[in-house]
């Protein structure tokens, strides 16, 4: 009788062991050399995401940083809302204040004053005690005047006008600048060549237009001079329009660089979850190694300005509204960091994991339950999310993280915001889960059954 078994041709990839069978020191030798190969495949990929963490790591402060420089330096919008609390500060306005009124004051020739008044008093045959009395009132007068202005000085810097003055003259010098550094030819201000120039074109067609407004019918007629006038030439406007360019590369693609090595790093290991943990947290440890340095360089710049050239309070001021961005950017990442570890740990093996994830089910699971008693059943759908939980989590967890890389300047009340909204929609996605009836079988002739 025929064998109801046809033979594995050689070539069909069959077992190899069928048709040369392996002896027992061969079978070891090739055990041994297949864990040999993967320990060193491990390795490899270990010692790879290794580097990729250090490079993380050493890139993240000067990413962030230039980042911060780049928006400043290359953004005028952002430049101005960096600079626009200043002239609302009342520690800048006081020094503004202060110096205003020193600057007028010392313009008045209160002596010179005070002179024409003890001649006048002379000449109009004032007692000689009157004359006399006169000359001392230099000092008076001083004060006088001082506060005056003073007084004067503080309505106008403490006013909505001045505020809107401070910004609109820093959004014109920064345009003005930046466009000279780029080789920009819209602006007043060009680069050419080592000169730095001014076109007066435009403000020579005003004037003319104000004559001829004012009745001055000729004016139109007077010949337009070289509307460019050269400032100054340095051969360093080469060197700083390279330092731009550089700025614009690297705070541009710096970032970039940094989260596709942090990506690699997770990719590359062999525990990605492990991986991400250290990632994170090794970021997060960055940020704080920033915020202390921070502080440390806003102490050496208070020590080093004299308080005859600006006060302490105006000083302190000045740097933490320059610095305001740069330090929300590294609390925003020390508050991503601090999130993604966690998450990376609750999705771990840990006692402490295991139980918030319980714990979590568990209430979902009822939640889901008292709904469908309610006669709420989401049916195929809700089984189709509690057999694909891992995609669709996921899913949401990707949605969240897109929407912090796609949010212009996210701060921590942004990291919140998403944080929170991702909770809600895994949580609503557990609860339909666990709300969906038990599956229906049919059966050839009988009705739809529910299966036990």
């Amino acid at each position: 009788m025929a064998s109801s078994q046809a033979p594995v041709p050689p070539d069909s990839g069959g077992s190899a062991d069928a048709q040369h069978p392996l002896t027992g020191a061969e079978r070891e030798e090739y055990e041994r050399l297949r864990r040999a190969a993967a320990v060193r495949h491990r390795l490899t990929r270990r010692t790879g995401a290794s580097i990729l963490l250090l490079l993380t790591l050493l890139l993240a402060p000067p990413a962030v940083v230039a980042a911060w420089v780049h928006g400043v330096v290359s953004d005028t919008d952002r430049y101005v809302q960096t600079v626009a609390p200043l002239g609302s500060d009342p520690a800048v306005q006081n020094v503004v204040i202060d110096r205003l009124t020193n600057r007028v004051v010392d313009n008045v020739d209160v002596k010179a004053v005070t002179a024409s008044l003890t001649k006048a008093l002379a000449d109009a045959g004032a007692p000689p005690r009157v004359v006399e009395a006169s000359t001392a009132l230099a000092g008076p007068l001083r004060t006088a005047v001082t506060s005056v202005v003073h007084r004067t000085v503080s309505r106008v810097i403490t006013s909505d006008a001045f505020e809107q003055a401070w910004v609109n003259s820093n959004r014109r010098a920064h345009a003005a600048v930046l466009n000279m550094l780029t080789g920009d030819k819209s602006g007043a201000l060009r680069a050419e060549g080592d000169a730095v120039q001014l076109d007066i074109g435009v403000v020579v067609d005003q004037v003319k237009q104000r004559l001829v407004d004012a009745g001055f019918e000729k004016a139109a007629a007077i010949p337009a001079p070289d509307r460019m006038v050269t400032l100054f030439r340095t051969d360093q406007l080469g060197k700083a329009q390279d330092g731009l360019r550089l700025l614009d590369i690297v705070g541009t693609w710096l970032p970039v660089l940094t989260l596709a090595c942090a990506a690699l790093a997770v990719w590359a290991a062999p525990g990605h979850r492990l991986m991400l943990l250290v990632t994170a947290t090794g970021i997060g440890v960055m940020m704080v190694v920033l915020l202390i340095a921070l502080a440390v360089v806003r102490r050496i710049y208070l020590d080093a300005v004299p308080p005859a050239t600006l006060p302490s309070d105006a000083a302190a001021a000045i740097y933490d509204t320059f610095v305001r961005f740069l330090r929300d950017s590294m609390r925003t990442l020390l508050v991503i960091s601090v999130i993604t570890a966690l998450a990376a740990y609750l999705y771990g093996p840990g006692r402490v994991a295991r139980g918030v994830r319980t714990l979590a089910r568990r209430g979902t699971t009822a939640a889901g339950t008292a709904l469908r008693r309610t006669g709420l059943d989401t049916g195929a759908a809700g089984r189709r999310l509690d057999t694909h939980r891992s995609w669709t989590t996921g899913v949401v967890i990707g949605a969240g993280v897109l929407a912090l890389v796609l949010w212009n300047h996210p701060t921590t009340g942004a990291v919140a915001l998403v944080l929170c909204i991702v909770l809600v929609v895994l949580i609503v996605v557990a609860v339909l889960a666990a709300t969906a009836g038990p599956a229906v079988a049919t059966k050839a002739g009988q009705p739809h059954q529910a299966v036990p």
